[in-house]
């Protein structure tokens, strides 16, 4: 684990639970796309870019989840880099208490502020075209959470972030977190026609090919809608719906399972009634959810 693999003579990545991009930028100086995910993942980092005398100057975050900014804050303390974070997710990144906040829906409990879903806060600025090194371009990914990006480097590699997982990944867990699922098959379907000298998504393999583990993405993404249409052909409320899901797909639930799935079951709702496909019931001072 934190093991630096070379790609090309400019592009790396740092194998870790959500792969770090490291991209030479000239001489000693190098920049990173995301972080890890606490303050150890910084600074095992830190120890790669030492071991090679490399200089860091900035982090690109690809969005806000706390496994990918996790490292910011060591870093920055350690190095001075300058941390930039598009979208929203510069405000997350600024004030990563919004995370579990978000994801519970107020105030979150102490068994929701810990590093996995609640990230130190680092000094971010807004993830633009003009800040970033020369050759490089930003891949708008949204559909995961509310702004993610994916780059491409000047030797046409291209780190995907969160949008899509590994077929593992999804066979055991199956319902992977999404904010927005209209956005996120959008954000498949665009990375199934692209080419790249190599991909390298957050959460899977790095690939030459990337068009088949983006439709299996999309295939489990509609297999999820289906099921929770049929779970919903009589009217039914979220906890009892949310209870038949774990149950079918044989999940563990506990705090952090209940937000990141849950708040996704939610998303699925939403995408659902806005295309017609789901109604909501008010009966009894209960909202039910019932399929069309």
């Amino acid at each position: 684990m934190y093991e630096l693999v070379q790609i090309t003579d400019r592009s790396y990545y740092i194998q870790s639970p959500a792969k770090i991009g490291l991209v030479r930028l000239g001489g000693e100086d190098v920049c990173l796309i995301d972080s890890g995910n606490d303050k150890d993942a910084g600074r095992k980092v830190r120890q790669v870019l030492d071991a090679r005398g490399w200089k860091l100057r900035a982090i690109y975050n690809t969005h806000s989840n706390a496994d990918h900014i996790g490292g910011n804050l060591y870093l920055q303390r350690q190095t001075g880099c300058r941390i930039y974070a598009p979208g929203i997710e510069c405000a997350f990144t600024k004030y990563p208490l919004l995370e579990p906040a978000f994801l519970y829906g107020g105030y979150p409990c102490g068994d929701l502020r810990h590093k996995f879903l609640l990230a130190q806060d680092s000094e971010a600025e807004e993830l633009t075209e003009q800040v970033l090194p020369e050759g490089f371009s930003l891949l708008p990914l949204p559909g995961h959470f509310f702004d993610m990006v994916g780059f491409r480097t000047p030797d046409d590699v291209v780190y995907l972030a969160d949008c899509l997982s590994s077929r593992e990944t999804l066979e055991k867990y199956r319902i992977g977190f999404l904010y927005d699922v209209a956005a996120y098959l959008n954000t498949l379907e665009k990375v199934k026609t692209m080419t790249a000298r190599l991909f390298v998504p957050a959460h899977a393999a790095a690939s030459e090919e990337i068009a088949g583990l983006a439709q299996y993405n999309i295939d489990t993404v509609l297999e999820i809608a289906e099921k929770i249409l049929e779970l919903c052909r009589e009217p039914i409320g979220f906890e009892a719906l949310l209870q038949k899901l774990f149950e079918f797909y044989s999940l563990r639930m506990d705090f952090e399972q209940y937000v990141l799935v849950g708040s996704t079951v939610r998303s699925y709702l939403s995408w659902l009634k806005d295309t017609g496909k789901m109604t909501a019931l008010f009966d009894s001072s209960r909202l039910l959810w019932q399929s069309v």
